[in-house]
């Protein structure tokens, strides 16, 4: 595993593009350089893959992993086990490969599953040069429940944290909390349209987002055309997700990376405020106008902000507009 820069690995997700890990093209099309803007991949061995088939899907990861090996310049590669169980066995038939993957995502995770998880990827860990990173994927009944919900959110936290060397970051299940509800969002509609589902993903940022990245649900529309009323939709939501606190978010078709690229890169204005405020000069005022003159700059309610921006900057680029 190439060592990055730890402040800034867990922003450089960008759209973490979905695949079945039985897919067989997978590798070839990462080293063609097939899918525009691709960041990050998860090859799934959960919910894409039928119980019967893992076997198969499994074999087929190690070949695709083997053909990666050695390969210079490859997006950070996660693979989405089952459950505990599975990552215990599975990391023990990856231990050959463990230089071209960054990690794993832990799905349903929450205190059910959540300690076990936690000694599993210390063990896995134990005597590596870096950690070997995970994403739990908050997306529970436990986790929905308004009864619950904020004492399991609290609970979870305060794992995570003891672990928080090994979190890269927290990813959530719109989908997952959608169907417990019996419900689906149309191509017009965001998930912050489903009010209950909504306000289980904002106590989520209010948990979590001082502490850990926190990524945006999956958006299930997509065609080639960047102008239909999928793209439309996913820019819409895009522009929630930024403005509630996620900072990437889980991509299922290639079409989808650069719309979500894009929304990961700083604007002009937000670039020029972020150099004010890191570069204060100002010697007796904590409050001045920004370089458009059109808003205000408050060095000590937005240095956090402008940090963010910073890194943000770094990995996505600035728009020109």
């Amino acid at each position: 595993m190439t060592k990055i820069n730890s402040e800034q690995l867990p922003y450089m997700l960008g759209g973490l593009l979905y695949t079945p890990a039985i897919n067989e093209n997978i590798a070839d099309k990462i080293l063609d350089n097939s899918y525009e803007y691709l960041t990050s991949v998860a090859l799934c061995l959960e919910d894409a893959i039928m119980e019967s088939a893992l076997e198969k899907a499994e074999d087929t990861l190690i070949k695709t992993l083997k053909k990666l090996q050695g390969k210079e310049e490859l997006p950070l590669i996660f693979i989405r086990v089952r459950n505990p169980i599975h990552l215990d066995r599975l990391s023990e038939k990856l231990k050959a490969y463990s230089d071209v993957f960054t990690g794993y995502i832990l799905p349903k995770f929450d205190m059910t599953n959540g300690r076990e998880y936690i000694d599993i990827l210390r063990k896995i860990s134990s005597g590596s040069e870096q950690p070997v990173y995970a994403m739990p994927i908050l997306e529970s009944s436990a986790i929905a429940d308004g009864a619950t919900r904020i004492s399991q959110l609290t609970a979870i936290r305060e794992l995570l944290l003891s672990a928080k060397e090994y979190i890269l970051n927290v990813r959530v299940g719109g989908n997952d909390f959608c169907n417990l509800y019996g419900l689906r969002r149309s191509v017009s509609q965001t998930i912050y349209d489903v009010g209950v589902v909504r306000d289980i993903l904002v106590d989520i940022v209010n948990v979590f987002a001082m502490e850990f990245v926190v990524s945006g649900p999956v958006w299930e529309y997509f065609e080639n055309d960047k102008n239909d009323k999928w793209a439309a939709g996913l820019k819409r939501e895009l522009e929630f997700d930024r403005i509630n606190g996620f900072i990437g978010k889980t991509a299922i078709h290639p079409s989808q990376l650069p719309l979500i690229y894009d929304s990961l890169r700083v604007t002009a204005e937000d670039y020029a405020d972020m150099k004010s405020i890191l570069g204060w000069e100002e010697k007796d005022f904590g409050v001045m106008k920004s370089d458009s003159g059109s808003r205000m700059n408050e060095k000590n309610c937005h240095n956090k902000w402008a940090e963010r921006v910073q890194i943000l900057s770094r990995i996505y680029g600035v728009k020109e507009k």
